[in-house]
């Protein structure tokens, strides 16, 4: 099926009002995405130092791809990380995950944990949905000439930069993973790992959003924890 959209909500939660709409995407280039008027996928108006961050981000994009080139002929692999993306939407696998403790053993203290998850969640989704995206407008990847996705996905309509299962997968792994043992943790990681770089293999986002979603997420995670209970 093609990559048509399906939906005027963000793939990651619903587009708070005043974000920056989805910048008109050009000629694809492939797997970097457009080309736009100031570097390859870069807002207009930057400096050339930023033009130049760009340019270096597409490359890095072009070289990450390929991989995921491979992996998209895999159809187990194609699956598990279109499952992933799609469980992702709106961070409900994050939040289930908070939240299923508290229906198998209600308790008030488990309440609380899954409350500041959920609530860490909704700091990120504000902040990076918002002007976040709105201060970078990066395209997002175009569909090359022959291309197309193998499963219906949900269509974005924010920006790019940065993407926001990264951001969101990086706090949960965090406020999820700040009670238990070395093991939950690190399987907390590799589902995060997997959510985040789904963005790429489904191509709704470049390697270097992801790589950026994840940063963000991760130093809003270690402050969020330290904030909620």
């Amino acid at each position: 099926m093609s990559g048509a959209s399906v939906t005027d909500q963000d793939a990651h939660g619903d587009r708070p009002a005043g974000s920056a709409p989805t910048v008109a995407a050009g000629p694809s280039s492939g797997p970097a995405g457009p080309t736009g008027p100031a570097g390859p996928t870069g807002p207009a108006g930057r400096s050339a130092g930023a033009r130049a961050l760009w340019a270096l981000a597409d490359r890095f994009d072009r070289w990450a791809d390929r991989p995921f080139d491979k992996l998209r002929t895999v159809p187990n692999a194609d699956r598990v990380f279109y499952a992933a993306s799609e469980a992702a939407n709106f961070s409900m696998l994050w939040h289930a995950l908070a939240w299923v403790p508290v229906l198998v053993r209600p308790d008030p203290v488990r309440v609380v944990r899954a409350a500041s998850t959920s609530a860490a969640l909704a700091v990120e989704s504000a902040l990076v949905n918002g002007p976040v995206k709105s201060a970078f407008r990066r395209s997002r990847p175009v569909l090359a000439e022959g291309q197309q996705r193998t499963r219906r996905l949900r269509q974005p309509k924010t920006t790019s930069f940065p993407s926001g299962h990264a951001s969101a997968a990086a706090v949960a792994v965090l406020m999820l993973g700040r009670r238990h043992n070395v093991v939950v943790r690190a399987a907390l990681a590799v589902l995060g790992a997997v959510v985040a770089t789904s963005r790429v293999h489904v191509r709704i986002h470049h390697a270097s959003d992801v790589v950026g979603g994840a940063l963000i997420g991760y130093g809003l995670g270690r402050v969020l924890r330290r904030l909620l209970p």
